[in-house]
């Protein structure tokens, strides 16, 4: 088989089978569910890899995500609040199916309508989604949650599952001492809120959340009892950056091909991967092969990047393949409708990313 033509996301399935073999071993030793978030992979082959290695279901940002990968792990938690009449008919279509779904809440207007939205004889799992300081969802207080979480336990066709806890921006602090610190200060609060609950007999049975970043802290905190981890199956620029701890090192399994197509100028060379092919919020991607480590990617539109070459280091020639390594993966799976398969650097076919975009009318 040929490389495939570029732009193109390619995986290593050897390193992306050790990453999740990992990963897998890590939480089972120490008693920790491991529920991984598709949102990293948007794939069924993938989330059927994790399940095989004893994921006890995927975590889906998207109700589109969960549509398209039910039922390629053995349960679904929805991480995300929905709040509309529509995306909670499309809800109670996974109940009425049979899939094992769980969904978070943040407020207690929409226990009632999600319990109204299912059919008879029909029963969702709900989690109070807990805020940790970042102000993006979940209760602020932990009388809030106590609150949400006996308005859940309050209806027939509702089972109140636990809680979310999930500390996003933290997962990329560099430094692991730093990444410790973070996290403390955010426990203090989900202890206080765990407290809370069981003081109101509503102890929560799960505690999700958790990250790559900060799934060695969290493990030996001892808080929560499901890992969401989701980036470590591929790494990326920004979590290659960070001091991870844990089950780290994990290697890089994802990448992106790209070819040279113009050397006009001195100094640099143009490739055809810009801002469609690579995700551009984290910063620019690395060079791994192709052309010299130094050399520096910058964004030069839709179709375009530039790479500026150190002095004295060999042009590449037109044509020549640059493999980069994406900044943020999540993001840049996002933008590509299959990943090109490699094993011991032979391609072997490809897997559809089933889940990416947001399913526009579905």
């Amino acid at each position: 088989m040929t490389l495939p033509p570029t732009p193109c996301l390619v995986l290593d399935l050897d390193a992306l089978e050790r990453n999740i073999a990992r990963m897998g071993a890590y939480a089972a030793a120490r008693g920790l569910a491991l529920r991984p978030h598709a949102k990293t992979h948007k794939s069924r082959m993938i989330a059927g890899l994790q399940a095989r290695v004893g994921a006890v279901g995927i975590c889906c940002a998207t109700l589109h995500e969960a549509e398209q990968l039910a039922g390629a792990a053995p349960s679904i938690l929805l991480t995300s609040p929905v709040v509309t009449p529509d995306k909670f008919a499309r809800i109670a279509a996974f109940v009425a199916g049979g899939v094992d779904l769980a969904v978070v809440v943040d407020h207690p207007n929409s226990v009632p309508a999600l319990a109204a939205a299912l059919p008879s004889g029909g029963r969702l799992r709900v989690l109070v989604d807990v805020d940790p300081g970042g102000g993006r969802t979940g209760v602020a207080r932990a009388q809030d949650a106590v609150a949400l979480a006996s308005a859940i336990a309050a209806h027939d066709q509702l089972t109140y599952g636990g809680i979310q806890h999930y500390c996003g921006s933290d997962q990329h602090i560099p430094a692991l001492a730093d990444r410790r610190s973070a996290i403390t200060a955010r426990n203090a609060k989900l202890a206080e809120t765990i407290a809370a609950l069981s003081a109101s007999g509503l102890t929560p049975q799960v505690v999700t959340g958790g990250g790559t970043g900060t799934h060695g802290i969290d493990a030996e905190a001892g808080l929560l009892t499901e890992l969401q981890c989701g980036s470590y199956i591929f790494m990326d620029q920004d979590y290659g950056a960070c001091e991870l701890g844990g089950a780290a090192p994990f290697e890089q399994a994802l990448t992106v091909h790209a070819t040279v197509v113009s050397a006009n100028h001195p100094g640099f060379v143009t490739l055809d991967a810009g801002i469609k092919a690579i995700a551009s919020d984290a910063g620019s991607p690395r060079v791994l092969a192709g052309a010299h480590p130094d050399s520096r990617y910058a964004f030069k539109g839709d179709e375009f990047g530039q790479l500026d070459l150190p002095d004295g280091a060999e042009r590449p020639a037109i044509g020549s393949r640059i493999v980069l390594m994406p900044s943020h993966c999540d993001p840049t799976v996002n933008l590509h409708g299959a990943y090109h398969l490699m094993r011991s650097g032979v391609p072997e076919g490809l897997w559809p990313a089933q889940g990416r975009g947001y399913g526009g009318d579905i």
